[in-house]
């Protein structure tokens, strides 16, 4: 459990790193004067060559890598929610990376992320296991 829990830290902190820096990156591009064809296509060449895109894009993919393993390993009911954590990452990161203010309003919807997480956190230790069957007293039942 440890060593799962550790994967999704480690994948937790990459896709807050990932998030922040596509922001940067897509700050430095410039707002999108208006949607259309050739406003969408001048973001994107100008994020195809931009290197803190890329590097945010790294991080994205080392947090889908390791998510990948963990739901490997573990029930999607017990993980999939813990990667709500990621907001509380990404909020604080958006706090001291990016200068961005975060109200009463998103520190309490933080607050509920992290007291929701940890009710699932809970649930997977609560989890009856299952005995382990003995293959003597199975083939005396069917016999």
């Amino acid at each position: 459990m440890f060593k799962l829990l550790s994967i999704l830290l480690v994948g937790l902190v990459c896709e807050s790193v990932g998030v922040v820096l596509l922001k940067k990156g897509i700050n430095q591009i410039g707002d999108m004067q208006s949607v259309t064809a050739s406003e969408i296509f001048r973001v994107v060449r100008t994020g195809m060559t931009s290197h803190t895109i890329w590097l945010g894009i790294l991080f994205e993919a080392l947090f889908f890598i390791g998510l990948l393993v963990l739901m490997a390993k573990s029930d999607i009911s017990f993980l999939w929610p813990l990667t709500g954590l990621s907001f509380v990452f990404s909020t604080c990161a958006a706090m001291w990376f990016l200068g961005e203010y975060v109200s009463t309003t998103r520190w309490l919807g933080v607050a509920l992320i992290v007291v929701g997480a940890g009710f699932i956190s809970y649930s997977e230790h609560a989890k009856v296991k299952p005995e382990p069957s003995n293959s003597a007293s199975s083939q005396s039942i069917s016999k």
